[in-house]
């Protein structure tokens, strides 16, 4: 398919429907549900049992028995949906996820820095987002830890059948798939006259459904070559084919009949770009996520998320280049501007492009390595547990045992302590 085959495949109407449409096959399944269980509360009451219902299915679905999850909701609503038919490339699969099996640690960097940003930039996306977060679960970190989890179960298994019916990958899609649905029918309950349907469409409609499967390949590529991680072509149409995968299981209609592919890339994105805009609820969950992730920092490395997040979108294509500024995203920390200026400026010389590439991508990692830390540490219990797989936590270095855990609560304490006369004195000043 050439370049002029891949436009006329997106003409500007079909992304037009894409925001008009929902999912209407699990709405459907969804509406009867609620209509026949009215004991069991509105769409506020079922949304937060899915959300536990979810984590429980999946912690049952990475049991060795690997039979379908036994959870309520699941049964009862019984949407267990088979892989497509051009999905069972196990070949393919297993070279998609080894995208993450050898680059998790920038793709954590870039999940925190690059894909919840651009999706914090996305005006419907940052208020389904921020009305979820604080209807259901009252916790954004325990939102991102969900988002994190989903990462994992899908791509960082290093298990092609995670995506078969009873694997995680499998739940997580249609777990995901049965929450959309109750978040438009409360929407509808509650927010009816608030929500700008012909702005936005309805909630969590096709177009932001195929906006975020991007921001999990796409944006995640562009921010791992801003990391110095160039992946070849082969990778990239192998992690696109994997996201398809979960996307048709996750009711995209943009990979209802195939899969997304390389020439589908440039057309989509340019429309994508033209979706982001400042909005209140984006400005509010950037905040967020800044405050969550500086936490974890070292000491004399609390500016590191920001400056990371403008390095990430510094040059971005289609107009994303002004996410940082669209999100109120914090100047950068000097010395980061510096390094990286340096990191850009060195290239004219080679001999001094691989040792400053090597600072990089050792700072990055690191990063990556703190933020999934904190997150096992902060949530490896309760309903929105996070846990990586024994295998990855080797290959990161991640020490999971109660003297390691208990080690890190020290220093986070000490951290906090040490910053905290700062940020009193910050505050006197302004």
């Amino acid at each position: 398919m050439n370049d002029h085959d891949s436009a006329e495949r997106w003409p500007e109407e079909r992304f037009r429907l894409l925001r008009r449409q929902a999912d209407p096959e699990i709405d459907a399944v969804v509406a009867d549900y609620l209509e026949k269980r009215p004991e069991e509360g509105g769409p506020l009451e079922l949304l937060k049992a899915v959300v536990a219902e979810l984590a429980t299915a999946k912690q049952e679905a990475r049991a060795p028995a690997g039979e379908p999850p036994a959870a309520g909701i699941f049964k009862a609503i019984d949407f267990a949906k088979e892989l497509p038919d051009w999905g069972d490339d196990r070949e393919l699969l297993a070279r998609g996820q080894a995208v993450f099996a050898d680059y998790g640690l920038y793709q954590s960097a870039a999940l925190f820095f690059a894909c919840l940003p651009m999706a914090y930039a996305e005006v419907s996306s940052a208020k389904v987002l921020a009305g979820v977060s604080n209807l259901a679960t009252h916790s954004l970190t325990r939102r991102v830890a969900e988002t994190g989890q989903m990462l994992v179960d899908v791509m960082g298994l290093n298990a092609t059948n995670s995506l078969a019916p009873g694997g995680p990958g499998h739940t997580t899609a249609i777990g995901l798939r049965i929450l959309h649905s109750f978040v438009r029918a409360l929407v509808k309950e509650r927010y009816a006259d608030q929500w700008d349907t012909e702005k936005f469409g309805p909630p969590v409609n096709q177009e932001l459904l195929l906006a975020t499967l991007f921001d999990f390949s796409v944006v995640t590529w562009e921010a791992l070559e801003t990391m110095g991680v160039t992946l070849t072509d082969e990778q990239r149409a192998a992690h696109l084919y994997t996201w398809s995968v979960f996307g048709n299981l996750m009711g995209v209609e943009a990979c209802r009949d195939g899969p997304l592919t390389l020439d589908d890339v440039q057309p989509i994105s340019e429309r994508l770009g033209r979706l982001c805009e400042p909005s209140d609820e984006g400005r509010r969950l950037m905040a967020r996520l800044l405050t969550e992730t500086e936490e974890f920092m070292h000491l004399g490395w609390r500016k590191l998320p920001r400056s990371l997040v403008h390095w990430m979108f510094r040059d971005a294509p289609h107009g994303t280049d002004r996410v940082p500024e669209l999100l109120g995203v914090p100047k950068p920390a000097w010395w980061c501007t510096a390094l990286f200026a340096t990191g850009r400026g060195v290239h004219r010389r080679a001999w001094l492009a691989g040792p400053v590439d090597s600072v990089v991508r050792w700072l990055v990692r690191r990063v990556g390595r703190h933020i999934v830390v904190a997150m096992i540490d902060r949530n490896s219990s309760g309903e929105a547990a996070f846990r990586i797989p024994d295998e990855l936590a080797r290959a990161w270095r991640i020490k999971q045992s109660k003297p390691a855990v208990k080690t890190r609560e020290i220093r986070r304490t000490v951290r906090q302590t040490l910053r905290s006369p700062a940020q009193g004195l910050k505050g006197l000043r302004t």
